[in-house]
């Protein structure tokens, strides 16, 4: 699969972009464990524009995270277009539109999947900031508004008419947020449209090696974004990509594995972001690494509130000391942060 002149190879993984998710210590983790080419968080245009250190920093991307993707969302072309050419400063492979984002305070203005209810605006806003920039553009949406405006093959065709270089489809409406099953079959029916020559990657409920490689084969799409699914499983990459290639499942990581790896996620959080907005921002991830341990209600608790990183390693050694014969529940969902 190639974006314009860059070579993600044979049925890529990539990493989607999620608000305080995709930060660069988690990158460097999902890169690590296979992640083919990932995206920053969500980079507010307006706030960009108007210099926010918030936005600012979401530029910041390191050589070890390359091939990588600058995530963009927004409602005002102009506003979408100045951030383009800033983003470009920070010298992405990509540039990401984000048409996707159900977010109700995003949404209901109009941007992220908001964008669906003006498709002409969409479209628009595309061909503007295609030509404000050198680097390739590429598009995240979902298959429509509603169920009785699944436009999608329509809408893939108008984008790749205007120059996007590649187009990522979340198989859900934006009605829909995260409920119920994605739909894979409009995803494929883009695929297939002899009309569309540029990659088409599939996103949605895509949780382990077997559904990958099904909706690989089923849909024949490019490539295949996962999101929720990495939430304190960034590993999925290499589980993934072990299954296509031997046919058969990884050993499941135990809890001194999983313990280990919180622990790097840990000591890179505090190394790019200090280290009290580094622990802080951890406490989402602890419970995602130890999601279906048994009575693990008190540790738990420990782990989201203490502020001492010489604690956590310590909760953490004794969370591997008390769990050592002991597998976390593999089937439970993902889920937003708790």
């Amino acid at each position: 699969m190639k974006i314009g002149s860059i070579d993600l190879g044979e049925k890529p993984l990539l990493l989607a972009p999620m608000e305080d998710v995709t930060d660069p210590s988690f990158r460097y983790l999902c890169k690590r464990f296979g992640a083919d080419m990932m995206y920053t968080e969500f980079v507010n245009s307006d706030g960009l524009i108007r210099d926010a250190s918030s936005c600012q920093v979401k530029l910041n991307i390191f050589e070890h995270e390359r091939p990588i993707g600058i995530q963009l969302y927004g409602h005002i072309i102009e506003s979408m277009v100045e951030a383009c050419k800033i983003a470009t400063l920070a010298n992405p492979e990509v540039i990401d539109i984000n048409f996707g984002c159900p977010v109700k305070k995003i949404a209901n203005r109009g941007a992220g999947s908001g964008m669906m209810k003006d498709i002409p605006k969409m479209v628009e806003m595309t061909r503007q900031i295609v030509n404000a920039t050198p680097i390739p553009i590429t598009v995240k949406t979902r298959l429509g508004w509603d169920d009785e405006s699944k436009h999608i093959v329509s809408i893939a065709e108008q984008l790749q008419d205007v120059g996007v270089q590649a187009l990522t489809i979340h198989g859900r409406t934006r009605v829909q947020l995260y409920k119920g099953q994605a739909d894979w079959t409009l995803i494929g029916e883009v695929k297939s449209n002899p009309r569309m020559h540029i990659p088409i990657v599939g996103n949605g409920d895509i949780d382990s090696p077997e559904k990958a490689m099904e909706m690989f084969s089923r849909y024949g799409v490019d490539g295949i974004m996962i999101g929720r699914a990495t939430y304190g499983r960034p590993w999925i990459f290499q589980e993934i990509k072990h299954y296509m290639q031997k046919r058969e499942l990884m050993k499941p990581f135990t809890v001194e594995e999983r313990v280990s790896i919180a622990k790097e996620h840990l000591s890179k959080s505090m190394e790019f972001k200090g280290e009290r907005r580094g622990i802080l921002e951890m406490r989402r991830h602890f419970t995602c690494y130890f999601k279906g341990l048994a009575n693990f209600k008190e540790l738990r608790l420990r782990l989201v509130t203490s502020d001492s990183a010489d604690e956590l390693n310590d909760i953490l050694n004794l969370v591997a000391e008390r769990y050592a014969d002991s597998l976390p529940d593999l089937n439970i969902n993902p889920s937003p942060w708790v």
